[in-house]
């Protein structure tokens, strides 16, 4: 299978951009590309970006969006943001991580918290889908299992610790960047794939085209 070097340039760019600073005049979309835990630091602790009347659109500036919750200390809240991204660092397990620690004698509970279309049309190996019985189920193992959840980029999958590490699990982990990382760097011949939104429906459709038509691309293999 050929994969474009852009989208491997890409991934890497992603896991640079949370050593990014950022100030009181950065955008939003600055933000939450930079420190990926902000959206949900920001709206357990000061209610910022959970419904309409709290939100805030991409390009407008940290500055803006805290006057308007009567936020004033600017300094505090940057500060929160970069400790929330720290706290969701010592959580995360690189792909290559995962792989290893699924060769080991004691292998980690793999838990894929991607949607059933996501997971019919793609999946690690020895992974399990969850589902609400699973989740029923796994509130009684024992709560230094050590769990391993990951989905399509690395975002439900951090909410899947969260709230399992609410419930006294002291061992759980998030993959980071998903199943999409796992595919570039571990496992080809697990397929890549988008969601993209038609009339409000989401749809899954594998990278086949995009990747092939990526600019810089020359080789038109279809990603299998």
């Amino acid at each position: 299978m050929f994969l474009c070097p852009s989208k491997n340039r890409q991934y890497e760019e992603r896991t640079m951009q949370a050593t990014a600073k950022i100030t009181k005049q950065s955008t939003m979309q600055e933000i939450l590309e930079a420190y990926p835990s902000a959206q949900r630091a920001l709206f357990s602790r000061y209610h910022i970006g959970g419904c309409n009347s709290c939100g805030y659109e991409p390009g407008d500036i940290l500055e803006k969006v805290a006057n308007s919750h009567n936020i004033n200390d600017l300094d505090e809240v940057i500060a929160f943001i970069e400790q929330a991204e720290q706290t969701d660092r010592h959580i995360q397990i690189s792909p290559g991580d995962v792989a290893a620690a699924l060769q080991s004698n004691i292998p980690p509970r793999l838990i894929d918290v991607r949607t059933s279309k996501e997971w019919e049309l793609a999946r690690i190996q020895g992974a399990t889908l969850n589902t609400e019985d699973l989740a029923q189920e796994m509130m009684r193992w024992p709560k230094d299992t050590l769990i391993i959840f990951y989905c399509h980029f690395g975002q439900r999958s951090l909410d899947a610790v969260s709230y399992f590490a609410g419930h006294g699990f002291s061992n759980v982990r998030t993959m980071t960047g998903g199943i999409d990382a796992w595919s570039l760097s571990v496992d080809s011949s697990v397929p890549r794939y988008e969601v993209p939104s038609s009339d409000g429906k989401a749809m899954l459709r594998t990278l086949r085209s995009v990747v092939s038509k990526a600019a810089g691309c020359q080789n038109q293999e279809a990603v299998q």
